[in-house]
């Protein structure tokens, strides 16, 4: 398995885009599909680098649905058709800052530790 600090950093560039590609809100993200596409695929990269995280590196860090990440993927890689735009902007707006916040923590734990 690779260093956690590689998919660290791949999540967080995967949220750093998908915040650019959103910066113009909610009704400019529902009326774009290429916004969507480009957010669907980075949240599909996004939620596959968390599956390679360490299990023990992630029960340090309760506070995101780990598990839930990785539903989501299965959603978005296998019941794509299933996919609704309002739902995903409430993952963005919701869930995306929260996530962002604990790769933040864990990058800097890995740089000092």
């Amino acid at each position: 398995m690779k260093d956690a600090t590689l998919y660290l950093l791949h999540i967080r560039e995967c949220t750093d885009r998908i915040m650019r590609y959103t910066h113009d809100g909610k009704m400019a993200f529902l009326a774009d599909e290429m916004i969507q596409d480009a957010v669907l695929r980075n949240l599909q990269i996004l939620a596959e680098s968390t599956q390679r995280l360490d299990e023990d590196l992630k029960a340090s860090h309760p506070e995101i649905d780990w598990h839930g990440i990785s539903g989501f993927r299965n959603i978005l890689a296998h019941q794509y058709l299933s996919v609704n735009p309002l739902r995903i902007w409430n993952v963005i707006e919701q869930h995306l800052p929260l996530l962002l916040e604990a790769v933040t923590r864990m990058l800097e734990e890995k740089r000092d530790g």
